[in-house]
């Protein structure tokens, strides 16, 4: 398998630095991708550089996942409008193990295999370096002049909020730990995406200044929705791969309303199909889109790869309850409190206690304390468009009392915000 041919024809390469395909061609090459801890879990704004890996991998190459645990103490400045916070080590401790575990779901760590996945840590090698020893040792080699040029340096130095100094030395951390991973792992090439080509190519400098070898490197496009918005949000924030962060049957949601332009782009990426499946299944697309062919695969595919079958079942499952024609919510209404639990896994669920059922609430107040909504005015601000509905039944006026007659047998409400998003309160 030709790894930059397999890439290329699935639209995930953007920059690549002269004799990276012949390098891959010629024998085993390790290669590593950067995660960022600031999180307890990874986001589908990560699963292109897990694809990168994984393609990697599969393609007789051995990858190395590197946690940033130093660089996430310094924050990567690359085409951000501002610094960020700062994140303490213990927290970033739990977030890189957290990461990790997620990783190992999706590469091969068996030791017996001669590409088997390894992760890194540049903490681990940073931490014995004192500020003197690395300017004076790394430092030497690479202008300001050279940092400077950078497109996302120029960016922020031109804003209002300018850079720090420790933003500003990123791009040489960054770049420190390409060749300490050539020296220590023999690691010749580093991957990610492309707003990660300047630090990246600082990394390929480093290894020739410093070491006197030669690296190599290839960046994918950033991945953007077809409106121009940021990939990987929705209404409620990140789509994480953590199940408990993001349910699967929202993960499983989030792929299949894609725009059909968008859905053409994901099931390259973001699948292992070959090229004659997609082919067809894009044509297939075209003669009928209403079918959301296109959605419903790549829905399935990326919800089995992150969640497993049984959990893109039930996403299916709970998705067919609540939209498919003869179901929906009349369907739900018949069922016991513990039939739509199972019915309704992974949707969007909060409790309330019971005792405010006596109370009457209005609707608004009900559902910003609910935490449907953040504050009232959203809640009426829907309402009064049209855009919410209770137990089948649109919601017409906002001082709507929620009372023990509006419950679904019995113990629980379920909302409605637009024509996708489904909200259960169930009370106890």
């Amino acid at each position: 398998m030709n790894l930059i041919s397999e890439l290329r024809w699935r639209g995930m390469i953007q920059d690549i630095k002269p004799g990276t395909e012949e390098q891959l061609q010629k024998e085993m090459t390790t290669a590593y991708i950067g995660f960022d801890p600031t999180a307890d879990s990874l986001h589908v704004g990560s699963l292109v550089p897990i694809m990168l890996l994984v393609h990697l991998q599969k393609a007789g190459h051995k990858p190395l996942a590197l946690v940033g645990g130093a660089t996430g103490m310094v924050g990567d400045p690359s085409f951000k409008a501002e610094e960020r916070k700062m994140l303490d080590e213990a927290t970033l401790l739990h977030n890189q193990q957290c990461i990790k575990a997620q990783l190992e779901r999706f590469l091969d760590f068996d030791q017996s295999k001669p590409n088997y996945a390894e992760m890194v840590n540049n903490y681990d090698w940073f931490k014995g370096i004192s500020f003197l020893n690395f300017i004076r040792d790394v430092g030497k080699h690479i202008t300001v002049n050279y940092m400077m040029a950078k497109d996302s340096v120029k960016k922020r130095l031109e804003g209002e909020s300018g850079m720090s100094f420790t933003e500003f030395s990123y791009q040489m951390i960054q770049g420190y730990d390409f060749y300490h991973l050539y020296t220590a792992k023999n690691c010749k090439m580093q991957m990610g995406g492309s707003d990660q080509w300047g630090n990246i190519v600082t990394g390929t400098e480093l290894v020739r200044r410093i070491g006197g070898g030669e690296a190599y490197a290839f960046t994918c496009p950033l991945i953007k929705k077809k409106d121009g918005s940021k990939f990987g949000k929705s209404e409620s924030g990140n789509i994480w791969l953590d199940p408990a962060k993001t349910t699967p049957y929202q993960f499983y949601q989030f792929w299949l309303n894609a725009d059909d332009e968008d859905a053409e782009s994901y099931i390259r990426i973001f699948t292992f199909l070959d090229e004659p499946t997609i082919n067809d299944l894009i044509a297939e697309h075209h003669q009928d889109p209403g079918k959301r062919v296109l959605q419903k695969r790549v829905a399935q595919e990326v919800t089995t790869f992150i969640h497993g079958a049984a959990e893109y079942e039930a996403a299916l499952k709970t998705t067919e309850s609540l939209f498919s024609k003869g179901a929906g919510v009349d369907t739900l209404k018949t069922m016991t409190e513990e039939q739509l639990l199972q019915t309704l896994t992974g949707v969007d669920l909060k409790e309330m206690p019971a005792t405010v059922l006596s109370e009457q609430k209005d609707v608004v107040t009900f559902l910003a304390e609910a935490g449907v909504f953040t504050s009232k005015g959203e809640a009426r601000k829907l309402i009064q468009g049209g855009g919410m509905s209770m137990n089948g039944q649109k919601i017409t006026a906002v001082d709507l009392r929620i009372t023990e007659e509006s419950l679904l047998n019995g113990k629980n409400i379920l909302f409605q915000k637009g024509k996708k998003n489904y909200i259960l309160v169930k009370f106890v």
